[in-house]
C-alpha cells in the first residue's frame, strides 16, 4: 500500500493550511516559513511525501510551537514506517493541543510498534471514543483487538467488535476480528465451564453443539438428552433437540422432533420459533388448519419474523385468500429482503393480478437472491462436515 493510500485510509488531511502562507512582517524568518510552507504543500499536492519530511522539519525548528506542523509530520513519518521518529512529533502535537483523537490514536499506534506497550494502551484507549471517522475508528480497533486478545482480554476485545462492525461493516480484517475473537471467547468459555460445572446440564448441551460442528449429529442428541434428563427447564434444550431431529428422514425421529417442538412450547408459551415449526409439521400433513392457527401465533408472538408471515401468507394462499397473502408476503419482503421464496410468491400474485411490471421486478429479485444464496452455497459445501443420518432407534441405548 503506498503512503498516500495508507493516509487516505486514516482519514488524515496533510495539506497545511493557508494560514502559514499569511506573511505579518516582512522579515528574513518569515519568508522563510513562507517558503518551507510553499514547498511543503506543493510536494504533498504532488504526492512526493520525502520531498515534505524535510521541509516540515525546517518548519518546526522556525516554528516549534505549531501544532498542524507537528501534526503532519507526524502523520508522514509513521505511514513512512518510521514510528519511532513520528512519537515526538505526535506527542508535541497533543501535548500543546489536547483532545486531538486521531492524533492520540497514532500516537498509541506508533507506541504499539516501537514495543511501548504501556503508553500504547493508554493512548488508544482514550483515543478510540473520539475518533468520528469510521475507516479509522476500524483501523484503530483492530490495533486494540489485538492488543487485548495477546493480553488474554478477551472481554475487552469482544467490546470494541460491535462498534468496529457498525463503523465498517463490509471490512474483511474487522470481520475477521470478530471471528476470532468470538471463536477465542467460546473456547475460553468452554474450558471455564467444563472446570467449575463437568456434569452440569449446560456441559452436556456445550458437547451437543461441539458435536453438531463436527457433523456428529447422533452424538449431540445423546448429548442434548443427558443435559434434559440432568435439567428439563433448562432454557431452549428442547428446541434445539428438536431442531436436530427435525432435520432427519426417518419419520420416527420426526415424530420425536414434534413432541420436542411441544415441550418447548411447554416450557415457554411465548417461543415463537417453536410455534412456527409446529406449524410448519401441521402444513406438511396437509393440516390448514393447524397450520393457520400456529402460524397466526408465531406471527402475533414475533411480528417481525419474515419466516412466520411467509409461512401464514402460503397457508392463506391454500385457503384461497390471495388479498390477505399479499399484504403479508409484501410485509415479508421488506423483513427480509434476501428471501427467494417471498419474492417468488409475491411475484405469482402481481402476476395474476396483471401488474406486469411489478412482476417482473420481483422474480429479476428472486432470481438474484436464488443465485446469490446458490453461490454462498456452494462456497461453503467444502467447509460443512455432511451430519450423519439420524435414527431413533441408534439413541435407544445411549
Amino acid at each position: 500500500m503506498s503512503i498516500q493510500r495508507a493516509i487516505a485510509l486514516a482519514g488524515f488531511s496533510l495539506l497545511l493550511s493557508p494560514i502559514f502562507c499569511c506573511a505579518q512582517a516582512a522579515n528574513e524568518q518569515q519568508t522563510q516559513i513562507e517558503e518551507h510552507t510553499r514547498k511543503a504543500q506543493e510536494y504533498l499536492r504532488a504526492k512526493q511525501p520525502n520531498l515534505a519530511i524535510p521541509e516540515l522539519q525546517a518548519l518546526i525548528a522556525l516554528t516549534p510551537d505549531n501544532v498542524e506542523v507537528q501534526a503532519n509530520l507526524g502523520v508522514l513519518l509513521f505511514f513512512q514506517g518510521r514510528p519511532a521518529d513520528a512519537i515526538p512529533h505526535l506527542r508535541a502535537a497533543l501535548e500543546r493541543q489536547p483532545g486531538l483523537g486521531k492524533i492520540q490514536g497514532l500516537l498509541g499506534m506508533a507506541e504499539q510498534r516501537t514495543l511501548d506497550f504501556s503508553d500504547a494502551l493508554k493512548d488508544m484507549e482514550a483515543a478510540f471514543p473520539a475518533i468520528t471517522d469510521p475507516r479509522f475508528q476500524a483501523q484503530l480497533g483492530l490495533e486494540l483487538v489485538g492488543v487485548y486478545t495477546e493480553s488474554g482480554e478477551l472481554d475487552k476485545a469482544a467490546a470494541l467488535i460491535p462498534q468496529m462492525r457498525k463503523a465498517a461493516p463490509d471490512n474483511a480484517e474487522v470481520l475477521y476480528a470478530a471471528y476470532r475473537t468470538y471463536t477465542d471467547l467460546a473456547g475460553e468459555s468452554m474450558v471455564s465451564l467444563s472446570m467449575a460445572a463437568p456434569d452440569s446440564a449446560q456441559m452436556h448441551q456445550l458437547l451437543a453443539h461441539e458435536e453438531l460442528k463436527e457433523g456428529n449429529t447422533n452424538g449431540a442428541i445423546a448429548q442434548y438428552r443427558k443435559a434434559i434428563a440432568i435439567n428439563p427447564e433448562l432454557p431452549g434444550i428442547h428446541f434445539e433437540l428438536a431442531e436436530v431431529l427435525n432435520t432427519s428422514l426417518d419419520p420416527n425421529a420426526k415424530k420425536d422432533a414434534e413432541q420436542e417442538y411441544h415441550s418447548a412450547l411447554k416450557a415457554n408459551p411465548q417461543d415463537e420459533k417453536a410455534e412456527c415449526r409446529l406449524a410448519e409439521i401441521d402444513a406438511a400433513r396437509g393440516d390448514t388448519s393447524g397450520a393457520y392457527q400456529g402460524y397466526s401465533r408465531a406471527v402475533e408472538l414475533q411480528p417481525a419474523d419474515a419466516d412466520a408471515k411467509l409461512g401464514l401468507a402460503k397457508t392463506l394462499l391454500d385457503m384461497n385468500q390471495p388479498e390477505k397473502a399479499q399484504a403479508l408476503l409484501e410485509q415479508a419482503v421488506q423483513l427480509e429482503p434476501t428471501n427467494p421464496t417471498a419474492h417468488y410468491r409475491l411475484a405469482t400474485l402481481y402476476r395474476k393480478q396483471g401488474r406486469t411490471e411489478d412482476a417482473k421486478r420481483e422474480v429479476d429479485l428472486y432470481k438474484q437472491y436464488k443465485d446469490l444464496k446458490d453461490k454462498l452455497r456452494a462456497t461453503y459445501k467444502e467447509l460443512l462436515i455432511q451430519p450423519s443420518e439420524i435414527r431413533v432407534d441408534e439413541q435407544d441405548d445411549k
